[in-house]
């Protein structure tokens, strides 16, 4: 299985949006501080994930929640943000 997933950071109280084929180390790799993009902005939580049977399928869907349109959709339908912000 392949994921594409979306973290969340308390420090910076922004969304990530990746994928990988293993969930857990990358989630592991982001908050070691181990992933260039995202270091400066540990803690991170995972906030929503979905698994597809194909890698192209989960990337397509990471570059999808990166536009605009997909960042709509994520914040409508797959997290709320307002929530998010105010457990931190």
């Amino acid at each position: 299985m392949y994921y594409t997933y979306i973290l969340f950071s308390s420090k910076s109280k922004n969304f990530y949006y990746g994928s990988t084929k293993d969930l857990q180390k990358r989630i592991k790799l982001h908050n070691r501080g181990e992933v260039f993009a995202t270091a400066p902005y540990k803690p991170w939580r995972l906030v929503w994930y979905a698994a597809f049977e194909k890698e192209k399928q989960a990337r397509d869907f990471e570059l999808y929640l990166k536009s605009g349109s997909g960042k709509a959709f994520a914040y409508k339908r797959l997290v709320n943000s307002v929530v998010l912000k105010k457990d931190d």
